[in-house]
């Protein structure tokens, strides 16, 4: 039954989410909070992680919540249920692009979905954002303590070469650098 659900899961996620994988997160978020299948604290790490492995966040993500709720079998059931609505959407508008190419009803449903992506975005940023720097909840004690300010001065250490368009490989890899590094000084303090 775990397996129908992952896919279940999955497929909803992957038909009902347009945008690519950031826009994703929310949903994956609730749907697998919802599940008990992971902590909100585990999905920022399976994000961090999905974001740091090669391949779309959408595969990366559905891979490492199947393969963590129900082994490899897990991981399957989860991949194919989010990629296979993207398949057959392909399928169906490769089929009809070239006809409906300038279709006013097309360009304002593109038109509408648009921002629609841009606030799922921002969702994430967020809802991830509320975990990695308030994991207790906000308040003004979480403004003291070691991993909030280590968060905040990774975060602010990144986003200027983030603004200044270095590669995020290299960010991804400074940023874990870091991250060890103040878990190691923090942990020794």
């Amino acid at each position: 039954m775990i397996y129908l659900d992952l896919f279940w899961t999955f497929f909803k996620i992957g038909a009902f989410t347009f945008g690519g994988g950031y826009a994703m997160i929310p949903l994956i978020q609730s749907e697998v909070t919802a599940h008990g299948w992971m902590t909100a604290e585990e999905v920022v790490n399976f994000v961090a992680v999905s974001e740091s492995t090669p391949g779309p966040f959408a595969v990366n993500a559905s891979t490492y919540v199947g393969a963590q709720t129900a082994g490899l079998p897990g991981a399957f059931c989860a991949t194919f249920g989010v990629v296979l609505p993207s398949f057959v959407i392909i399928l169906i508008v490769a089929g009809c692009l070239n006809r409906f190419r300038k279709s006013r009803i097309v360009q304002g449903c593109l038109s509408g979905l648009r921002p629609a992506v841009i606030g799922l975005i921002g969702a994430a940023v967020v809802t991830t954002g509320k975990t990695v720097f308030f994991p207790d909840g906000v308040s003004a004690a979480v403004l003291g303590t070691p991993a909030f300010f280590s968060a905040a001065v990774i975060f602010l250490l990144m986003l200027f070469p983030a603004l200044k368009k270095v590669h995020p490989i290299l960010i991804i890899a400074a940023s874990a650098v870091l991250g060890i590094a103040s878990g190691y000084l923090f942990h020794i303090l």
